[in-house]
């Protein structure tokens, strides 16, 4: 099986979709001339022309809203953000749009479109450009909320969120796009709502998604050393979410850890943690324990920006403490 980049998968499922429906187009700042901002879409201003591969103003409002407008024409947007933390200028467009659409017309308008782009932390970008908004989005009922880890499932998971009748946002890693990964060959799609298992384990269940799955793998194969079996799993969407995924394995294992970027109040962690308690409270040898940022805006040094967000030692610490080991 091949290797290539998430930004190379990425670029490969809005291709094929564009040629596979010509319905399909891609608008957003810088997404044209310039190849796009982290080069998801060079060479396709080329294949496809400027008339379904759009530059736009930077104005995320005026151009969330000609999306939301074609795709209750009939066509199929995908809007790209720079980053979801400029998302916030158009979320009138998202929430009260897009999300609403097909219930505020009784059904008779659907909102085929994907919002995609980068989310949470990138660095030394500060407060105003670190956000995670994976919870934000997932809170709205009418969306879908997709966060691949890696560059297989962004493809499959993309192919899916394209085909959707309904609006998805999708959210990437500016920290992600250089990611290598093995990709099928060929036609491929991964449906959205279904998490996978990528280790299976017996002694703690440890759930996460996108680009802090890749911490949390860490911070499981660092306890593997000491011979901690944890079952590792990928949430891939936070709406809908897989509960039943989560829940049958918390009553094989016992315990659970649930690691995220976001911070603690009313996040997809918190969520998860009321549904297990609800579900599987007989089955818990511990309380549900979550690894999260920390409850501050993102400071801008790098010597704050490492322990404010979720890391491999925070994440062995909270692992051990559900199994009352030593840390």
């Amino acid at each position: 099986m091949r290797t290539i980049e998430f930004r190379e998968a990425l670029r490969e499922a809005l291709t094929e979709e564009m040629r596979r429906d010509e319905k399909v187009f891609l608008m957003g700042e810088e997404v044209a001339e310039y190849n796009g901002a982290y080069k998801v879409s060079k060479g396709m201003l080329a294949e496809f022309g400027a008339k379904r591969v759009i530059d736009t103003p930077i104005a995320e409002l005026g151009f969330a809203g000609i999306g939301v407008g074609a795709a209750m024409n009939g066509l199929r947007p995908v809007i790209e953000f720079m980053t979801f933390n400029f998302s916030l200028v158009a979320i009138d467009q998202v929430i009260n749009s897009a999300a609403k659409m097909m219930s505020m017309s009784g059904g008779q308008f659907s909102c085929p479109i994907v919002f995609r782009g980068p989310t949470a932390s990138a660095g030394m970008l500060s407060s105003q450009h670190s956000q995670a908004f994976e919870n934000w989005y997932a809170n709205c009922p009418g969306l879908k909320v997709v966060v691949p880890s890696n560059p297989a499932d962004a493809k499959g998971l993309l192919k899916s969120a394209i085909r959707d009748d309904d609006p998805v946002i999708f959210m990437e890693s500016e920290q992600m796009y250089g990611d290598k990964g093995e990709v099928p060959e060929g036609e491929y799609l991964i449906p959205i709502g279904v998490a996978d298992i990528r280790k299976e384990g017996t002694d703690v269940t440890v759930v996460s998604f996108g680009k802090i799955f890749k911490v949390a793998t860490a911070a499981v194969k660092e306890l593997e050393k000491e011979g901690v079996n944890a079952e590792l799993i990928d949430l891939r969407s936070v709406r809908p979410i897989d509960y039943d995924t989560i829940i049958n394995s918390v009553k094989k294992t016992n315990r659970l850890v649930i690691v995220e970027e976001a911070w603690p109040l009313a996040s997809i962690s918190a969520d998860i943690a009321f549904h297990v308690q609800k579900k599987a409270f007989d089955h818990l040898d511990a309380p549900v324990t979550r690894v999260n940022s920390a409850d501050v805006p993102l400071p801008y040094a790098p010597t704050l920006i490492e322990p404010a967000l979720p890391n491999v030692a925070r994440i062995v610490k909270a692992i051990k403490e559900v199994m009352y080991a030593s840390a």
